[in-house]
């Protein structure tokens, strides 16, 4: 009888850098769990999961036994479907535990909140529109979403914001927070924004908020990476291989955009590293699906 291939014979085939549309189940990253990594396309075997630069990381073993390590959070794919990967349970709550007896702080500055166990998640969810997003989110307030058992999810892109909203089904005891990159007047996501809000199903249980930046990049403070303020990218220039070039970095592909993005949240040590119209912004979402009524 020939062994059992647990990885599957054709995994490239279909459109597999893009999720099918629906909801992002938060998946423990158990060992031996089998998942493909949207964005680079790799299918592994979860091994171990560890905390690395702030970061917690999430290592998979392909079939010729070789290990990439990937940020844990949404972004993957279980049998086809979008999957969250959170902290197996047992480290998640060891790592509170630990936090709680320093009488540490969280990354967003929150005292570790003594007795408390990591919730199963609720029924609220907060949306950002890229993997980026995500993993600043989880790197900076990812310790307190787990206490109040909020899941952060991927919309890729905003362009159909009210659809978005109308799968997501909001109500109460199920409200949806949704931050926007460049939520500016004058600008496309604003325009989107406004028509999604304006729409008779727009519910009062959707809170749209975002920040002034191209790019979630911008809001790392620069001084992180020794400017004074961000480089301003010619129009026609794509912004985030602008950036790139200024700070000398390789650029050529999409590979050295996702190493560059690695390097810039790996200067991200606490909130006090982000601008504050990010940190109002991704608060007032916390605050809204948090809420007692919510």
């Amino acid at each position: 009888m020939p062994p059992i291939d647990r990885y599957g014979s054709d995994v490239l085939s279909g459109d597999w850098k893009r999720p099918p549309r629906g909801r992002s189940e938060p998946t423990p990253a158990e060992p031996g769990l089998v998942v493909e990594d949207v964005e680079t396309g790799w299918v592994g075997a979860v091994v171990r999961v560890e905390k690395a630069g702030g970061v917690h990381v999430v290592h998979l073993e392909d079939r010729r036994g070789r290990t990439k390590g990937f940020p844990l959070g949404p972004g993957f794919l279980l049998d086809g479907r979008p999957v969250a990967l959170t902290a197996p349970r047992r480290a998640a709550e060891a790592a509170l535990t630990r936090a709680r007896q320093a009488g540490a702080r969280t990354a967003s500055g929150s005292v570790a909140v003594t007795g408390a166990r990591a919730r199963v998640a609720s029924g609220s969810r907060i949306y950002v529109e890229g993997r980026h997003d995500a993993e600043l989110v989880e790197k900076v307030w990812g310790d307190d979403l787990r206490v109040e058992g909020v899941v952060v999810e991927l919309m890729d892109g905003v362009d159909d914001l009210a659809g978005i909203v109308a799968d997501f089904e909001p109500g109460p005891g199920r409200r949806l927070g949704v931050l926007v990159d460049h939520l500016v007047p004058g600008t496309k996501e604003a325009r989107i924004v406004a028509q999604a809000q304006a729409l008779p199903g727009f519910s009062a249980h959707v809170k749209v908020l975002g920040h002034p930046y191209v790019d979630v990049w911008q809001s790392v403070r620069p001084e992180r990476l020794g400017w004074s303020q961000w480089p301003v990218i010619p129009r026609g220039t794509s912004w985030k291989h602008g950036i790139c070039a200024a700070l000398g970095w390789p650029h050529d592909d999409q590979a050295d955009i996702a190493r560059a993005w690695k390097r810039i949240l790996g200067t991200v040590r606490t909130y006090a590293d982000l601008e504050p119209t990010l940190l109002a912004s991704v608060e007032e979402l916390i605050d809204f699906v948090t809420e007692p009524t919510a």
